[in-house]
């Protein structure tokens, strides 16, 4: 499949047996679509309407939900179809197959397919009923926190404390600024007014967590990092907790589409740490925001073989020392290869460079990474 033709005569070859059942519809066999009765929430318990999930499939195109999971086309095919590395499994070369048209996928190489809902359970690791509150959940959030980013992304530069503050942090690449769509929270009501007037109501904002019940700005002298359905804000402010998300879920490993690629990964605590790695050259970097792996990131970790650098913070305290080595173990004892970084002490990736490290001498810590 090197070329757009060679990948023309695998989907349309003979001897491709599920192609017909898998393109000939909008549905997928392995869905249940075909049968009698429509989709089943829980085994035939309880039956949802299919006309709900065609029009929730129409509202959610596969091609814009893969795009939000950080999927790429590697290049397009005839009739509105396009290849890429499968997000489901560690691929090598494109196997996953977008029919943009049909909404539907199928990767040659796990041998999995569908529409948008058989996706969201497969790679959000779910059953039917959850994958479907998700993808509704998604509908009505993704658009909000997308306006939202841009909002904030737009104040950034127009705030000098702002760039001050990044700057502090070592964060100085407009490369990595538009890498990670970084923004600025100034506070106030300026997001409210900004999505009222894109038509957004008031009870949304509010159910999302950006604005507060007195109706202003959630985030405040923050600085925003988007996430997978939900925001980072860092306050600029000593006065105020450091962290902040929205209501839910943080999310799976940040950036993990283009870390897991690599046969070795980075994993460290925060942003600021990815952020510095990530501008001194260090492209196979992730974070798991904080120590604890949530069970999707654990599965990520995990979904093929890799060797796992951790560079947790050298607290005083040992604390990150001790979750650096707990996880290690964990790590092995599924078979993950895993090395601890060891930083100067009080140190973390992101003061290490902000304090004079360069890449050479981070890439030495990494040949020194102890078991």
């Amino acid at each position: 499949m090197g070329t757009t033709a060679t990948a023309e005569r695998v989907v349309l070859g003979e001897g491709r047996s599920s192609r017909r059942a898998l393109f000939a519809d909008t549905h997928h066999p392995c869905l249940g679509s075909e049968c009698a009765v429509p989709y089943s929430a829980d085994r035939g318990k309880q039956s949802v309407n299919r006309q709900a999930l065609d029009e929730l499939k129409q509202q959610i195109p596969l091609l814009d939900y893969l795009q939000a999971q950080d999927w790429q086309p590697v290049r397009p095919l005839s009739g509105g179809r396009w290849m890429g590395l499968c997000p489901l499994h560690a691929d090598r070369k494109p196997s996953f197959l977008v029919d943009s048209g049909k909404s539907l996928f199928y990767c040659y190489g796990c041998g999995r397919g569908g529409d948008v809902i058989r996706f969201a359970e497969i790679f959000h690791d779910l059953k039917f009923p959850q994958a479907l509150a998700l993808l509704r959940q998604w509908r009505g959030l993704a658009p909000l926190l997308q306006q939202a980013t841009d909002f904030y992304r737009l104040q950034l530069y127009r705030r000098t404390e702002a760039v001050a503050y990044l700057h502090q942090r070592g964060v100085r690449s407009p490369e990595l600024i538009e890498h990670m769509r970084i923004g600025y929270a100034p506070g106030g009501a300026g997001l409210r007014a900004w999505l009222m007037q894109l038509g957004y109501p008031l009870s949304a904002l509010r159910q999302a967590g950006l604005v507060t019940s007195f109706g202003y700005d959630a985030y405040v002298h923050r600085i925003v990092f988007p996430l997978e359905g939900n925001l980072y804000g860092r306050s600029i402010s000593s006065a105020a907790p450091p962290h902040r998300f929205l209501p839910g879920s943080k999310g799976g490993l940040y950036a993990w589409e283009q870390a897991r690629r690599y046969p070795e990964v980075i994993l460290v605590e925060g942003l600021f740490d990815y952020a510095v790695l990530w501008q001194a050259g260090f492209h196979n970097v992730t974070c798991a925001l904080g120590t604890h792996l949530n069970v999707r990131q654990w599965q990520q970790l995990c979904d093929s073989p890799r060797t796992v650098y951790l560079s947790f913070d050298a607290d005083a305290n040992g604390s990150g020392p001790q979750a650096s080595q707990q996880l290690a173990h964990r790590l092995e004892a599924h078979g993950i290869p895993a090395r601890r970084i060891v930083l100067p002490l009080g140190h973390d990736p992101n003061s290490f460079f902000v304090q004079g490290g360069d890449a050479r001498q981070f890439q030495a810590l990494l040949e020194a990474a102890q078991p």
